[in-house]
């Protein structure tokens, strides 16, 4: 099972950077343009977005419905409802960060095999974020911990 949920993963992932490619959202001059809504504006985000939406809010409630999902014993929803201030700040940095490069972590990932050195320093900030978040919050070591003890490598203690 582990090997199939590899694949599909695999398989997801390259679907959705082609779509990303496809849609220009790995130029982030595009995504600054659509930011830049006093001068030039550039819609195709939005459209993108509204796409994105036409198909995943109906098969989001499909998939719900199911009893569980097609490679996994259940469904892993986030049971947090309170806006609290480290989600309010992680929040207002990505969205820092989102309009001042025009890359988010999607985008960024996929336009790794341009080798652009823009992209590969971001793409490296990006992962130092990443591991220092994990080290200062003890995340990885819970995370890790949980996974081992539960025997699922998927389980996510938040």
């Amino acid at each position: 099972m582990a090997v199939l949920r590899t694949f599909a993963a695999l398989g997801c992932g390259i679907v959705f950077g082609l779509g990303l490619a496809i849609s220009g959202m790995m130029n982030p001059a595009r995504v600054i343009g659509f930011l830049d809504v006093t001068g030039n504006w550039d819609p195709t985000l939005a459209f993108v977005m509204g796409g994105a939406l036409l198909i995943a809010l109906p098969a989001y409630r499909l998939i719900l419905g199911r009893g569980h999902p097609a490679l996994a014993g259940g469904f892993t929803l986030p049971t947090r409802t309170i806006l609290d201030s480290p989600l309010i700040l992680g929040s207002a940095l990505f969205g820092v960060g989102w309009g001042l490069v025009g890359f988010c972590p999607g985008p960024a990932v996929a336009a790794v095999m341009t080798g652009l050195p823009a992209v590969l320093g971001f793409v490296a900030a990006m992962l130092a974020g990443m591991a220092l978040h994990a080290w200062v919050s003890g995340e990885r070591t819970s995370r890790t911990r949980s996974s081992s003890e539960t025997g699922d490598a998927t389980a996510d203690p938040r």
